[in-house]
């Protein structure tokens, strides 16, 4: 009976243990709350991940979804918005298609804003529903890198 109560007290132990370790790290600071409201005054439905780098806030304007990433100071880092491929810009279109990956079925494009009014874009790719890659462009097409981490 005891073994029976030692390992149900360790297995529930273990539960709560890991819940809380899932639970948000850091209260947001009000430097990055105040930076988000600044920098997107129309802001709606917005929800914080402390990142452990940085503080991501996931939220809509005008019904699209967009995610920001700020510094724990309040530095803006990026802006992520999902787009449809048919929306990508020419010079991306370019660049992809003389690229490697040029065959390659497009599955999600996001624009990402940068600091000093640049531009990118991270394509995922995939190929025969195997091979997976997610390509970064700049704003002329140009591949940056392939194989990009999210």
């Amino acid at each position: 009976m005891k073994k029976v109560f030692l390992v149900s007290f360790l297995f529930v132990t273990f539960i709560v243990l890991a819940n809380n370790s899932f639970a948000q790290i850091r209260k947001i600071p009000a430097e990055v709350t105040e930076a988000l409201k600044q920098k997107y005054p129309d802001a709606n439905n917005v929800s914080w991940k402390d990142k452990l780098t940085v503080f991501s806030a996931s939220f809509e304007i005008n019904n699209e979804k967009y995610e920001a990433r700020f510094t724990d100071k309040g530095e803006w880092k990026n802006t992520d918005k999902v787009i449809a491929d048919n929306n990508l810009p020419g010079e991306i279109k370019d660049g992809l298609s003389k690229s490697k990956y040029a065959d390659w079925e497009v599955k999600s494009v996001t624009h990402i804003d940068l600091p000093d009014n640049k531009v990118q874009y991270r394509i995922q790719v995939a190929k025969s529903n195997v091979q997976k890659k997610n390509l970064l462009f700049s704003a002329e097409g140009q591949l940056l890198r392939d194989n990009v981490t999210l």
